[in-house]
């Protein structure tokens, strides 16, 4: 897709600090801006698609596998004692850029952040929301 910016980053239309690019997945740097640590890396899938909703399960396969080896990296090769992976999926849980992405951070000892969403969502559904989900499945 032309307007996605991953997919510029991924087809070379736009700059990227590369940490490895595979067949189905890519994973570089984010903009030296937005790093939430050092090493914050995203984890991509080549193919489009918007968010993890949507994803073609082979895709998403791909992209968990590299967050796997790049969370590896991060302890092997930054000292990392701990990796937190974030994803958002929809405008409404913070997604930036359309096109599924994961945010692999290293942690260490010494960070005072917390990495848990706080305060908990206000929302309230009506009923068991686990049983609307288990409802789902069947």
């Amino acid at each position: 897709m032309e307007s996605c910016l991953f997919c510029r980053i991924i087809g070379g239309e736009d700059p990227a600090v590369w940490v490895e690019r595979e067949e189905h997945a890519v994973a570089f740097a984010p903009l030296p801006e937005s790093a939430l640590a050092p090493g914050h890396t995203l984890v991509v899938p080549v193919a489009h698609s918007a968010d993890l909703l949507s994803a073609e399960p082979a895709s998403l396969a791909a992209a968990t596998s590299l967050v796997q080896r790049v969370g590896r990296a991060m302890k092997g090769g930054l000292g990392a004692t701990g990796v937190v992976l974030l994803q958002a999926s929809g405008a409404d849980a913070g997604q930036s850029v359309p096109h599924l992405h994961f945010h692999v951070v290293p942690c260490w000892p010494d960070d005072a952040t917390t990495h848990w969403p706080s305060p908990p969502s206000a929302h309230r559904v009506d009923g068991d929301p686990h049983a609307v989900l288990a409802e789902m499945f069947e």
